[in-house]
């Protein structure tokens, strides 16, 4: 299908697993449970950070956020990605797949600055730990909050207009699970110098400054619980950050692979493993993360779980 003269298709084909027929109903079978359990643990976390009055604290503010963007983050890939794998026509129409993209980087965006914002809560609370209340009030949060998406929603919509001005007139198959960036730019026929310097440009404000706070926040924090003479506070202190810094590793490391390098060097077929790891396992993993790694957390979700169940059983009894 040639196009040479530039006039945009009205759908893409999306290949994901394409290559795989004879396991198309296994794959489904797993990333259904992956979203299910994504949706089900993310969902939790909402629930006891917000109806349980212990967890009404700036750090679970933040794990409330990150648990809503991941339900989103996923929402937008998964369901047409599962509509694919039980389908013959593997398509999206052109305005689903701008959509798609759209919404895909902003939660992509926002992540980073919510990652930096919970490292300046964690920095607040070690090295500040007297006046923490006071630099992490409820306004600070809310700023910061807003802030996040705000910039992640203005981060995509620069994105995806320079990316769908490109002509794609050579093919519309994306060899990918979904509308990325990179994908997209393999197929533009026309010139993506543009597309690549503001990718670089604009990742030194959404993904580097952000890495750049978190690097030296915890740099503060190393210096401030190296300082604490008990060994079990030294433990305390560093077990608060545990959880954050293993999801900021998750989410840097497959972001820098995919996006901060030249397009020329973009591999479908060698960057598929990373893209699920970034686009469904890292949201499924997040809330696991927090809950395996937090007492707090554990025992909210315990006592949840507890009142939930003797609700409805108190219900059932009544019934009869």
């Amino acid at each position: 299908m040639d196009r040479s003269n530039g006039t945009p298709f009205s759908e893409f084909i999306i290949l994901g697993f394409s290559d795989l027929p004879h396991l198309q109903t296994l794959l489904f079978a797993i990333f259904f449970a992956i979203y299910t359990l994504t949706l089900f643990a993310n969902i939790s976390i909402i629930l006891v950070t917000c109806l349980d009055t212990h967890l009404h604290k700036p750090m679970y503010f933040f794990i409330g956020n990150l648990s809503f963007l991941d339900i989103c983050y996923t929402s937008t890939t998964l369901p047409k990605m599962l509509q694919t794998l039980l389908s013959e026509l593997k398509t999206i129409s052109y305005a689903g797949c701008v959509v798609q993209l759209y919404f895909f980087v902003s939660f992509l965006g926002v992540e980073s600055m919510l990652l930096a914002a919970m490292s300046y809560d964690r920095y607040a609370a070690i090295c500040n730990p007297l006046r923490y209340s006071t630099i992490m009030s409820q306004r600070t949060c809310q700023c910061l909050a807003s802030s996040a998406w705000t910039s992640g929603l203005l981060n995509s919509a620069l994105h995806t207009a320079i990316t769908f001005r490109l002509p794609f007139c050579s093919s519309n198959k994306i060899n990918y699970f979904f509308c990325d960036i990179p994908p997209l730019l393999s197929l533009a026929c026309g010139d993506t110098s543009i597309n690549e310097v503001v990718i670089l440009a604009v990742s030194m404000l959404i993904g580097w400054a952000p890495l750049m706070c978190i690097i030296v926040s915890y740099v503060f924090i190393i210096s401030t619980v190296l300082k604490i003479r008990s060994t079990d506070g030294r433990q305390k202190a560093f077990s608060t950050c545990a959880s954050h810094l293993a999801v900021v590793l998750l989410y840097y490391g497959s972001a820098i692979f995919t996006y901060v390098r030249p397009v020329s060097s973009y591999s479908q077929s060698k960057d598929h493993l990373v893209s699920v790891l970034y686009s469904f396992v890292t949201p499924m993993l997040n809330p696991l993360i927090y809950t395996f790694k937090n007492q707090e957390v554990k025992l909210s979700l315990k006592r949840f779980f507890f009142q939930t169940t003797s609700f409805f059983a108190q219900r059932t009894l009544n019934s009869f």
